[in-house]
């Protein structure tokens, strides 16, 4: 058995994972919409839209739809980023029919009634409060703003405060209107499944959707920069970033192996030498993000008043090392890293559904992971070493929230990096 993909004639793409080992399928629709495709001023529809499918269809109440599914003992979610927005569930594989209708139902046939929008903004007020009071939460929307500052792609997922009170009814249903026609979408499953009978029962599901509308959006460009807030917190919490690159750039993957070794696990680089030898930090971690035309490579510390003099230091250090050079062996076991990673994502329905999906919307089509395999084991050190020294040349983008006095100026900051 292998993976499949059939394009209908609306354009809907519908894909299927079988499993036979298992029980269960995980199912899902993602859109090809999320923050970044907001105009300004309406901000955090996205995310409106995403919370307000669940809150009742011409066919079901809200009740009714959190009875349908877990009456079954299945479940229902899903989530906002900045290029995607997911519906899924998980359920038995016989109650896979009412799961792709309840899916159906709520993206054709949400009424988004009056009372339930003025309930479930209320919601997302606390959501965003609650992110707020969360410093390693909230420092990485800082840091996105720095990153891509003015653009839709630095915009925070949840929206800021004012506007999703200003948010309508009438604008959660232009957004689903311009966003969630056919060829926006894939509908994936994994588990337990039938690929011509899957494909049938969506066709039939699915076939209210609006019509196509062009939506292309303006490019992102990664600018750098910095953003300060000194709060009252025990610690500092700030992260540290770059340009980064796009999926389907040439240097993806050694932006992965180079994150690994960097801060990517305890034997990583930055874990050792600033939390280890020097007890610079509780948490340290590197991460590299990519979007469809762009992308950031960064780090994260959360680390005392007092330590965070020192902290900086040695972290640009850590980076000027890593672009000066690294070693063979410490990149075989970055490769391992990642490889063993994706191999035990294999073992879930979740995760290979909801990468069958995001494969299809980022590269067009499945890639075999054989394929991924071969491109993280080509990767060497004297590729990592490279890419170290190209990212890091770039501009900074630097978020700094907490107890910020002895931060250095971003100027010293970048002249250690130079």
């Amino acid at each position: 058995m292998s993976v499949r993909v059939t394009t209908l004639t609306s354009g809907l793409r519908v894909a299927t994972d079988p499993m036979d080992q298992v029980e269960t399928v995980a199912l899902g629709v993602w859109a090809g919409a999320g923050t970044r495709h907001e105009p300004a001023e309406v901000n955090g529809v996205a995310h409106m839209l995403e919370h307000m499918a669940f809150k009742g269809t011409r066919r079901r109440t809200a009740r009714q739809i959190a009875e349908e599914i877990e009456s079954v003992g299945g479940h229902l979610n899903a989530y906002t980023s900045r290029e995607h927005t997911a519906y899924y569930a998980k359920v038995l594989h016989g109650d896979v029919p009412l799961a792709l209708d309840i899916l159906a139902d709520i993206l054709q046939h949400s009424v988004f009634d009056a009372e339930e929008l003025e309930r479930e903004r209320q919601v997302i007020l606390q959501e965003i409060g609650q992110v707020n009071d969360t410093p390693d939460d909230v420092i990485f929307d800082r840091f996105q703003e720095v990153a891509f500052p003015g653009q839709a792609l630095g915009r925070s997922v949840l929206g800021e405060a004012a506007r999703v009170r200003a948010l309508s009814r009438e604008a959660v249903r232009a957004y689903l209107d311009q966003h969630y026609g056919p060829s926006r979408l894939v509908i994936s499953a994994a588990g337990r499944i039938a690929h011509e009978p899957f494909v049938e029962l969506a066709a039939r599901a699915f076939d209210q959707l609006p019509v196509d509308r062009a939506t292309a959006g303006d490019p992102a460009k990664y600018v750098g920069g910095e953003v300060r807030e000194a709060r009252p917190l025990e610690q500092v919490h700030m992260v540290l970033g770059f340009a980064g690159v796009a999926y389907a750039h040439p240097d993806f993957y050694a932006g992965l192996v180079l994150s690994t070794l960097l801060g990517g696990g305890m034997s990583s680089r930055l874990f050792q030498e600033v939390r280890e030898r020097r007890g610079l930090c509780y948490s340290i971690y590197t991460f590299s993000s990519s979007y469809m035309d762009n992308g950031v490579f960064g780090l994260y510390a959360g680390t005392g008043e007092e330590e965070v003099r020192d902290l900086v230091p040695v972290v640009c250090e850590e980076l000027q090392k890593a672009a000066a050079e690294v070693g063979e062996e410490e990149v075989i076991r970055a490769r391992a890293q990642l490889k063993a990673s994706i191999l035990m994502s294999l073992e879930s329905t979740s995760a290979r559904c909801e990468q069958l999906a995001r494969q299809l919307h980022v590269y067009g089509r499945p890639v075999p992971v054989e394929e991924t395999i071969a491109n993280i084991d080509a990767i060497d050190a004297g590729t990592v070493t490279a890419v170290a020294r190209r990212l890091f040349r770039t501009a900074p983008a630097f978020a700094a929230l907490g107890l910020i006095a002895n931060l250095e100026p971003l100027e010293r900051i970048a002249a250690r990096l130079a």
